[in-house]
């Protein structure tokens, strides 16, 4: 259903490129204040001192991509997002990931920046993908599918990739290329679901063979509610990076993650290197 493919984003810094067989491209998740009561409230004040500094710290640290979500609740959405998305792109030259459900919201942050994004994300509900990928494609975005519906997540590996062909169908009646759908393998805790990890993988497996195009996971929800988190999501990367996942959702700041992925990807012999996919 489709041969390999290739997933192609870029900023003011050049173009970064991810799919089957290259090499990982990480996706910085720190510009997002879930669980960060002092950020969700700097947010609310209309402080963005917190998103500078976490964009010049990832990258800093290997980011290639960075995430920015400014979902605090109360406050204007569309304007922060917008206000995070020009800030960010201003102190760094990695591209953005612009993460919101919002359509208003996407609108706003995607009319301000240069280059083209990936959005996060669109699901296989009929009104998120009537939402979001109309605007999706009249900016030429690229955009992660996240396999869940009305139902919910599903448990089986193929009844989320049904629901992730039923995105990719839709994108592409907007006109959404199909090298620009990349497909959330979907990892919850497994702390809640000791077989969350092999499902995420075996999603990954089929999605890979069915499917054909580049893949993402948030990879540090595999460890939420554990101890020594890094330990844990640190092992999870390494069976994702050798199942062949594209650009992992992670905390590229934990110490020795980026040698680590590097490392991994020559293992695997994944390719081409790292400093090739950014031109």
């Amino acid at each position: 259903m489709g041969g390999r493919r290739m997933t192609e984003v870029s900023a003011r810094g050049g173009a970064v490129r991810f799919g089957p067989g290259l090499a990982t491209v990480l996706i910085g998740e720190r510009i997002n204040p879930t669980g960060r009561r002092r950020f969700a409230e700097a947010l609310r004040r209309g402080d963005l001192t917190t998103v500078k500094a976490e964009a010049a710290r990832q990258v800093d640290a290997g980011a290639d991509i960075l995430d920015v979500n400014v979902g605090a609740g109360d406050l204007d959405e569309a304007a922060t997002l917008a206000a995070a998305v020009e800030l960010v792109t201003s102190c760094v030259d990695v591209p953005i990931c612009i993460d919101s459900p919002d359509a208003a919201a996407l609108t706003a942050a995607l009319a301000v920046y240069s280059g083209k994004a990936l959005v996060n994300s669109v699901t296989a509900e009929e009104a998120s993908m009537k939402a979001v990928l109309p605007v999706v494609a009249a900016h030429g975005a690229a955009v992660i599918a996240l396999p869940c519906d009305e139902n919910g997540i599903p448990a089986d590996p193929w009844r989320r990739v049904t629901l992730a062909a039923r995105i990719l169908e839709a994108a592409g009646r907007f006109g959404i290329p199909r090298d620009d759908v990349v497909v959330d393998i979907v990892c919850t805790p497994v702390g809640r679901d000791p077989d969350a990890a092999t499902r995420a993988l075996e999603t990954l497996r089929l999605v890979r063979e069915e499917l054909g195009v580049s893949t993402t996971a948030g990879a540090s929800n595999i460890s939420f509610g554990f101890p020594e988190r890094h330990v844990l999501n640190l092992a999870f990367l390494a069976m994702a990076i050798q199942a062949g996942v594209s650009a992992p959702i992670t905390d590229v700041t934990a110490p020795d993650l980026r040698r680590f992925c590097n490392a991994s990807d020559r293992l695997a012999r994944r390719g081409p290197s790292r400093p090739d996919t950014r031109s």
